[in-house]
């Protein structure tokens, strides 16, 4: 009968597990964190298999989760004046998007749609708040990214709308 060292050696030693943590390793979401820490965040995952063409959520649902795209592809649009889906960005394995979900649970401002089979991370608002409860330091690590990420993409449309409206002066 195997003991629980035994059980517990087969775990850590799980190839799946290896390889999702050597995945959150080179994520800067990760950047920091210890292989024990980086063990205890990936068990705070949600792992889910989207089909080509499924919604991942669509524009105007309400936020729950930030998505990490594992493997595949992943279309985010937004309704054009007309209606019609503008894409705004095409993300592959290492993406990360829908972070304001773990912020406030308000409607998303895009859709996103799996361009083929994808495998997606998923962290639900309610594992960041046991994260931040019962491991601050790597929910501290995760509030540090997603606080980068937002003022990258920030200044980006800042840059954006001043450069807009640079060309319309002219």
């Amino acid at each position: 009968m195997p003991s629980v060292l035994d059980s517990l050696k087969r775990f850590f030693e799980d190839r799946r597990f290896s390889a999702r943590l050597e995945f959150l390793r080179d994520l800067p979401l990760c950047e920091g964190l210890r292989r024990h820490e980086l063990g205890s965040l990936q068990q705070s995952f949600h792992s889910r298999v989207y089909k080509e063409g499924e919604a991942l959520f669509l524009e105007g649902d309400i936020g729950r989760a930030l998505f990490i795209v594992e493997s595949g592809k992943v279309e985010l649009t937004k309704r054009g004046p007309d209606g019609s889906p503008q894409r705004i960005a095409e993300l592959g394995p290492g993406s990360l998007f829908g972070e304001m979900a773990l912020l406030e649970q308000l409607p998303r401002s895009a859709s996103a749609i799996a361009v083929e089979k994808s495998e997606m991370l998923l962290l639900y608002r309610s594992k960041l708040d046991e994260i931040l409860h019962y491991h601050p330091r790597i929910g501290v690590a995760v509030m540090r990214h997603l606080a980068r990420l937002l003022s990258a993409r920030l200044r980006r449309v800042s840059d954006q709308v001043t450069t807009a409206g640079a060309s319309f002066s002219r």
